[in-house]
């Protein structure tokens, strides 16, 4: 009771404030230690006093936050304003970087219902490839989903030999000449020609620098590149470009001397 009567009329306990607003005393003690919203008067006891002034200014503060404002926004760039135009320019600010906010969100919800669509499809939990699908989600690689059918030793093999400039580098060089092929394959372009050799040899020297010489990966890359579970859209691309890239490569191996299931064949 003494501490009731030590509260002046027309003053409140952060108590109360705090009830009154659905803050905590934590929140307004936080709010005068940084300036912005200290207490009116103080009573005997040292109690932190305020008034209904102070609560349509707590208002304020509370409307500011929920529009994304920090309190150091709020504090230094909106309390000290004089004009609508002031307030109206930082508010444009703030709508930019609320519109920017919302754009990384809407991707990263994109990336997240792309990743479940990709683990419901894996045999296992794998964070791994996990790790590796957002990784290329985040790179835009619309081949994501190739991830899921590379073994664990060829993904290791994969992280150890590209970064993410030299991944987008080789990935780009692939598409450029699986599209070349489907051209040559369309204008009837004979695979043992000087031009279809030609693409040969770049073909073959895209896959040394993908296996790096190492010829135990074809047996697995041709494997999984017959696997019924690919996409149906890129199997049939595929495999178009392959009837131009298989013999190519076959007339290449032989005019070369190379047998490309050798150790090291370059």
């Amino acid at each position: 009771m003494e501490n009731y009567r030590a509260i002046p009329p027309g003053y409140m306990t952060a108590g109360t404030v705090a009830k009154k607003m659905g803050v905590t005393v934590r929140t307004l003690q936080h709010y005068d230690r940084e300036g912005l919203l200290s207490p009116s008067a103080l009573s005997e006891g040292g109690r932190r006093l305020y008034t209904d002034k102070d609560i349509i200014k707590l208002h304020q503060i509370l409307s500011l936050k929920d529009l994304g404002f920090s309190l150091n926004d709020i504090r230094d760039k909106l309390i000290p304003l004089d004009t609508p135009a002031d307030v109206a320019q930082v508010l444009s600010e703030q709508a930019a970087l609320i519109r920017q906010k919302v754009a990384e969100l809407t991707e990263s919800l994109a990336r997240i219902e792309a990743l479940k669509t990709e683990v419901l499809e894996m045999q296992s939990v794998d964070f791994k490839k996990y790790a590796d699908i957002l990784v290329n989600l985040k790179m835009k690689n619309s081949f994501y989903w190739l991830i899921k059918h590379f073994d664990s030793d060829t993904l290791d093999h994969i992280r150890s030999r590209f970064n993410k400039e030299s991944g987008v580098a080789f990935l780009q060089n692939f598409l450029r000449l699986q599209d070349g092929a489907i051209r040559f394959q369309d204008a009837g372009i004979q695979p043992e020609s000087p031009e279809g050799q030609r693409f040969a040899k770049d073909y073959w020297a895209l896959i040394m620098e993908f296996t790096g010489g190492d010829a135990a990966m074809l047996p697995k890359l041709m494997q999984m590149g017959q696997s019924e579970s690919l996409n149906q859209e890129w199997t049939q691309k595929q495999a178009k470009a392959n009837a131009f890239i298989e013999p190519a490569l076959g007339a290449y191996f032989e005019a070369c001397g190379i047998n490309p299931f050798e150790e090291g064949s370059k």
